[in-house]
């Protein structure tokens, strides 16, 4: 690989504060062995107000693991979170988190899914199901209120999923592989709607993807992770493609097939490692 090709990370200078900002974060777990294992050593990330970052690196790299400790699942062995200049200590109460397989319960229907964050919160009944009607409209399952998961397809139960969280106003909107598990062409509107729907908020996203494309297509910035273990930053690259974006077109514009190209050179040799580290 040469020098040319490589994108090395350095924090940006902003004058505001990062809503998120990772400063010298190691993770590191005790095998039971006794041997210690580092997953991510020295991280450095801010991500602003109402940007949308995706992160990609080969298997085994840290990806789910740096997403828990801004969610506050886990905490850094070293370094520190901080959440809009403050110090996350404990789960992270302005983060909101869609997952790969489905978090709604097969036994409440989707408005009583959708409302069920607020009326946690102390909401009465009827001011949460105002709410979560108009999110369940807003996602598309309007007509769908009184049916339970079971007899919901893939992404209508994806769409549940995202209305669950878009109804608390989440501040951070944190996506680990939401959608790898959907057909292709579902996939492809649902990645649609979320753009859709996040560039009427300022939330910002964190978004996990083992899918180049899909990164590039979505996000304002890709930043690409180094082979494990110790995982670290090795590329931060600004998408400046044109908003608002249709995910199936805009993988035709020649910008995105240099942008593509330019991220793969690097994610590549990062891919071989950990698939020799395998073998």
């Amino acid at each position: 690989m040469t020098t040319e090709r490589m994108v090395r990370y350095v924090a940006p200078d902003n004058a505001s504060t990062p809503v998120i900002n990772l400063k010298a974060v190691t993770k590191e777990y005790i095998k039971p062995t006794g041997e210690i294992h580092t997953v991510l050593q020295d991280i450095n990330l801010q991500i602003g107000k109402g940007e949308f970052c995706s992160i990609v690196g080969p298997s085994g790299c840290g990806k789910s693991t740096t997403l828990n400790l801004i969610a506050g699942f886990e905490a850094p062995t070293a370094g520190k979170i901080q959440i809009g200049g403050t110090l996350l200590q404990g789960i992270n109460p302005s983060a909101a988190c869609v997952f790969q397989t489905d978090n709604t319960f097969p036994w409440k229907t989707v408005i009583d899914n959708v409302s069920l964050g607020l009326r946690l919160h102390g909401m009465k009944k009827s001011e949460a199901y105002e709410q979560a009607r108009h999110w369940i409209e807003r996602v598309g399952l309007k007509g769908f209120e009184n049916h339970y998961p079971s007899r919901l397809s893939g992404g209508m139960r994806k769409r549940v999923a995202l209305a669950q969280c878009l109804i608390m106003q989440p501040e951070i909107l944190l996506m680990d592989e939401s959608f790898s598990a959907l057909d292709v062409h579902t996939r492809s509107v649902m990645e649609n709607e979320l753009l859709s729907i996040w560039e009427e908020t300022s939330a910002s996203v964190v978004f996990i993807t083992h899918d180049l494309e899909e990164a590039i297509a979505l996000s304002d910035r890709v930043i690409v992770m180094t082979a494990g273990p110790a995982a670290t930053i090795k590329g931060d690259y600004r998408i400046d493609l044109e908003r608002p974006r249709n995910v199936a077109e805009i993988r035709f514009d020649p910008e995105f097939l240099k942008l593509h190209q330019q991220i793969w050179n690097d994610l590549r040799d990062e891919v071989m490692t950990s698939y020799a580290q395998l073998h």
